[in-house]
């Protein structure tokens, strides 16, 4: 049966996704967006579609790609995009649709377990130095690593991806021993690339891919030219993660770990072969006068280039920093090539010296044309060089229609405002792609309200957040909790949570858990936050920020109340986004126009979308920006929000939060 034809029959009223997935409804739109990603895989090039929620874009793009019989290539943003697709969606749709594949997905390399890496921390010391809390996971560690087959440490949800114990069970570039590790053979990195390179359909992530097209190092370099179709999910992300791994990045942080590996030979078979504490005290020391320069700020910061150097540090002492950290590499390097041949970890440091010594050499001057460089400064400092957007490496990479044979998926909910999709098209240089839009089945008007309060203080007031926390205190004490405050910053948070225990502490029938980012994991948060939705528990209230503007799914009535607190406007100040304005404004564009305003809205949507998931939620969304209604760029706001029925004064608030505190009252039995 042509591709065109068994599209349309899988999705059919009487397809085999109706018969073999309960509660599967076709929908028009999935529909839609399966028949242009079918055409594309049979006539190549590039397809942008924006999906809205609830259409069901996954099976949209699988099941054409399933049913094609070509080599597939899935990009997600998310490892836990990448696990769903890889344990759950693709395996069930195969099954339905009867297409058997062979699957695999391919991760980085610290997301599995290194077997030298945990026969070293079994025998050494550094184990002794963990948290008794960390410790007590070793033992299990090696009883799992006995019987995983895939070594993916996502096996092993206990341990946080900020657990100090990973470090010391997984690898990195700088201490593989490649080849002439003992167990090479038997290497879950290995394992999994050979695995990759044999199946149908391999299951990656975005950071994987760009480091691969940078580094060449995680095997999809091997994987591509042999791939007919790559599928970009969640591709909203594309661009902020491919600048961040095709910048050139170096610090104090890479020049330390250098520094601690050089010490270490001091008890290795060459200990008498260098004055490898000497060595390591020049790399160590120059790092930390680098460091001294700014001061230890109390946040990480992004300071600015100007000229030959970071604004505000005297430019003679930045120079003169940079050639002592430059000195102790070199002086490092001619020890270590001397020593190449005699042992493979000799080789390895070599080579990272190499590359910290180049990496180095390049801010030492004035920006070049097409970047923007800045210091990240912190506890540590880090040196970044970025180019303004990803759109020449897409170009070398990604042939629009007419140029291939290869077809090229992106999706996402959130790609623009405009049918041609700009905001994503542009700086992801893909100008002529083929673009739709596939709006969202959930009725908004029905399920969902958005106000904004018309009365509260201006963002800038230094009484916003208490505000925020007033609000939202009163209302989630009347519905029982179930309510989301997602803020602008991580310090915006601490001030809300602060505020909200204060407001809570000072009524009498406040009983309400707060939670926020930071107190546990993301993943934790989550699930105590789902918890405390049941009925017979108090309620929550769960304050984040970053990363918790998407990704999340609370389906149902876990989620009745979400709060964001000001307009996501990119910081001005951010030495990127000031270069992309720059460029911009160069170019005869409006800068607010072209560049804040539609990230902000991009953001505000990806915010807003946590609020409905499934036909079923209601729920209300709360913006606390007065400037939706005093700016004349609040209409352009508004509109990219979903059609919300909205709220218009403090009475029809009270009336929605009534109707929402009926719906969450436990039913009497009957």
């Amino acid at each position: 049966m042509p591709l065109i034809a068994a599209v349309r029959q899988v999705f059919a009223p009487d397809g085999p996704l109706v018969r073999d997935l309960p509660g599967f409804v076709p929908r028009t739109g999935q529909t839609d967006m399966a028949l242009a990603v079918a055409r594309t895989v049979q006539g190549g090039g590039a397809l942008v579609v924006e999906a809205g929620t609830g259409v069901g874009k996954t099976f949209a793009y699988l099941a054409p790609a399933l049913l094609s019989g070509a080599r597939v290539l899935v990009s997600t943003a998310t490892k836990a995009l990448q696990d769903q697709l890889f344990l759950r969606d693709i395996p069930r749709l195969a099954s339905s649709l009867g297409a058997p594949v062979r699957l695999a997905q391919l991760k980085g390399r610290s997301s599995y377990l290194c077997l030298q890496r945990l026969e070293d921390a079994l025998l050494g010391e550094a184990a002794a130095h963990l948290p008794l809390a960390q410790r007590r996971w070793i033992e299990p560690v090696r009883l799992w690593a006995q019987v995983t087959r895939s070594g993916d440490i996502a096996e092993l949800p206990e341990l946080d991806e900020a657990s100090p114990l990973l470090p010391l069970l997984t690898s990195t570039r700088e201490n593989c021993l490649g080849a002439s590790c003992v167990h090479a053979e038997h290497c879950h990195v290995n394992v999994a690339r050979r695995t990759a390179l044999a199946a149908d359909v391999v299951v990656v992530n975005h950071h994987l891919f760009f480091a691969d097209l940078r580094v060449r190092e995680s095997g999809v370099a091997e994987l591509l030219p042999s791939a007919s179709v790559v599928i970009f999910d969640e591709a909203h992300q594309i661009n902020a993660t491919g600048l961040q791994f095709l910048a050139v990045q170096t610090g104090t942080a890479a020049w330390k770990r250098l520094a601690a590996d050089l010490l270490r030979q001091m008890t290795g078979p060459l200990r008498g072969y260098a004055d490898w504490q000497s060595l390591s005290h020049s790399v160590s020391q120059s790092a930390q006068e680098l460091v001294a320069l700014f001061h230890g700020p109390a946040s990480v910061q992004r300071v600015p280039w100007m000229d030959s150097g970071p604004a505000g540090i005297d430019s003679l002492a930045w120079h003169a920093a940079l050639e002592q950290v430059s000195v102790a590499l070199e002086r490092a390097l001619s020890t270590l090539d001397l020593l190449a041949d005699a042992d493979a970890s000799m080789q390895l440091l070599s080579q990272r010296a190499r590359a910290l010594h180049q990496q180095l050499s390049g801010f030492g001057g004035a920006t070049p044309a097409g970047t923007v460089q800045w210091v990240e400064v912190g506890q540590q400092v880090r040196l970044c060089a970025s180019p303004l957007d990803i759109s020449a490496v897409m170009q070398a990479h990604v042939a629009l229609p007419e140029q291939s044979s290869r077809a090229w998926i992106f999706t996402s909910a959130t790609l623009g405002n405009d049918d041609a999709l700009s905001w994503f098209v542009t700086p992801c240089g893909l100008r002529g792609a083929r673009t739709l839009r596939v709006e969202s089945p959930f009725d908004y008007a029905r399920q969902a309200a958005l106000y904004v309060p018309q009365a509260f203080p201006e963002p800038a007031h230094p009484g916003h957040s208490a505000a925020v926390a007033a609000l939202v205190g009163a209302a989630a004490m009347q519905i029982g909790g179930r309510t989301l405050v997602l803020t602008t910053t991580l310090r915006a948070v601490q001030a809300v949570r602060k505020a909200l225990q204060e407001f809570i502490a000072q009524r009498d029938d406040g009983d309400i858990t707060i939670l926020a980012q930071g107190d546990a994991s993301k993943r934790e948060l989550l699930e105590r936050f789902i918890e405390q939705a049941s009925p017979s528990e108090k309620g929550a209230v769960l304050v984040a920020s970053a990363a918790f503007w998407e990704g999340i799914d609370l389906a149902g009535d876990v989620l009745q109340l979400l709060v964001i607190d000001k307009l996501p406007f990119a910081p001005p100040d951010d030495p990127l986004v000031r270069a992309q304005a720059d460029a911009c404004t160069a170019a005869g564009g409006n800068a607010f126009k072209d560049i804040h305003l539609p990230h902000a809205a991009m953001v505000l949507k990806q915010g807003a979308g946590r609020l409905i998931r499934t036909e079923t939620d209601r729920g209300i969304l709360v913006v606390c920006d007065t400037r939706l209604h005093t700016r004349t760029y609040g209409k352009k706001l508004l509109q990219a929000l979903p059609p919300m029925r909205r709220l218009h004064d403090q009475a029809d608030w009270q009336a929605a939060l009534a109707e929402l505190s009926t719906r969450a009252a436990p039913q009497p039995a009957c």
